[in-house]
């Protein structure tokens, strides 16, 4: 066991490297990402990727000898009254835990990642110049903090290392003003400057760096660690501005346009969907595409104000495709629903990819079973 523990990853660190890249906090309030079954400190060897966890992905899971299963969709959406047998969550969760099996999940917040399903689904459609539709809202704080000039390095880097400053394609952003900070030690104290009782000042530099909502205890963490006053002044402050490096669906063009007919034929082939619900007009010109795998009703008036011609997503009721008709009842966009499953099953291939480079010494398996349970019939001629 030691040797194994060496030679292979442990469930902890292969989370650690997906929270990186999809930090839980991102993900949408009546989530429950991250770690919901299992030991952190178990050692995997194999794992299996899947969208759902269902009975028969267990099976499969035990069959292959697997320590781990990540599924896009959280198997814990709500806290359990009891665990036992009897219901498809509790019994499949009781089942995981006497199988020694992990099972972690990755949803909203590898919606909102850069490079997440939403940016997958663009690109196997065919679009270029793939950028997010919606930029998350409400995410970004600004630190504000003064550090005396002898130890201004040491504290700035280890803001940027603990993920502050970062904004769209650049790191280690930060801003500094040079001012004298007063302050009278109390009996108690023990400053890095002055003497207990007396009014003193110092030189210092005001360091201004911008905080995700998400990384914001951990920066603070490090401030802390790095800065060497005894109390370390320092403000927070909401930004009114969008964080650039999180947000939901994704928008691009395709290399050249193409009638709504023709596009539609390319989603149910590239999604492998015998049918789709869907308004427009079938000879209407498609280039630029908006996209959000699963349930992106709510961003339909982000992808019209973004100029889309056509949106796909999935989950639309039927009150949802009046929305995108003028005034005369013409659609000023194509909408198209192409079922959940369908947008969101090419996680799997996202997830396969991005362990494999990372975790080359683990097995990594994709399932073979279709976990959705929906079908569709259609009628004959």
């Amino acid at each position: 066991m030691r040797a194994m523990a060496e030679t292979y990853p442990t469930v902890r660190e292969i989370a650690a490297a997906l929270e990186a890249w999809a930090p839980p906090g991102s993900a949408q309030s009546y989530d429950n990402v991250g770690l919901q079954v299992g030991d952190p400190e178990q050692p995997v060897r194999r794992a299996l990727l899947a969208l759902d966890l269902t009975p028969a992905v267990l099976e499969e899971a035990r069959a292959l000898e697997a320590e781990l299963i990540i599924t896009h969709h959280p198997l814990l959406f709500r806290p359990l009254r009891q665990l036992t047998p009897d219901g498809l969550v509790s019994s499949l969760a009781l089942r995981l835990a006497a199988s020694g099996i992990a099972l972690y999940s990755i949803h909203t917040n590898l919606d909102a990642a850069p490079g997440g399903v939403s940016f997958a689904l663009a690109e196997h459609l065919g679009l270029k110049d793939v950028q997010f539709l919606a930029k998350m809202e409400q995410a970004l704080y600004k630190l504000v903090t003064f550090v005396p000039a002898s130890h201004f390095e040491q504290v700035r880097e280890a803001l940027a290392e603990a993920g502050a400053g970062r904004i769209g394609n650049y790191e280690a952003c930060a801003f500094a003003t040079r001012g004298t900070g007063y302050f009278r030690p109390g009996d108690m104290a023990r400053p890095f400057i002055g003497e207990p009782g007396k009014l003193e000042s110092a030189e210092e530099l005001r360091l201004e760096v911008e905080v995700a909502r998400w990384d914001l205890p951990r920066v603070l963490a490090a401030m802390r660690a790095a800065h060497p006053y005894e109390e370390v002044a320092y403000d927070v402050y909401p930004v009114e501005q969008p964080y650039t490096r999180a947000g939901l669906g994704a928008i691009g063009r395709l290399e050249k346009p193409e009638p709504l007919r023709d596009f539609l034929q390319r989603v149910a082939e590239r999604l492998q969907t015998d049918s789709l619900r869907y308004v427009g007009d079938p000879d209407a010109s498609v280039e630029t595409v908006a996209v959000c795998g699963g349930a992106g009703a709510d961003l339909i008036g982000r992808a019209l104000s973004a100029g889309a011609d056509a949106y796909v997503t999935a989950d639309l009721t039927y009150h949802r495709f009046f929305e995108v008709l003028d005034n005369d009842g013409r659609p000023r966009m194509a909408l198209i629903d192409a079922g959940h499953y369908e947008t969101e099953a090419l996680t799997e291939a996202l997830l396969a990819t991005w362990l494999q480079q990372r975790f080359p010494t683990v097995d990594w398996k994709r399932t073979t079973i279709r976990t959705s349970p929906v079908r569709t019939f259609i009628r004959r001629a």
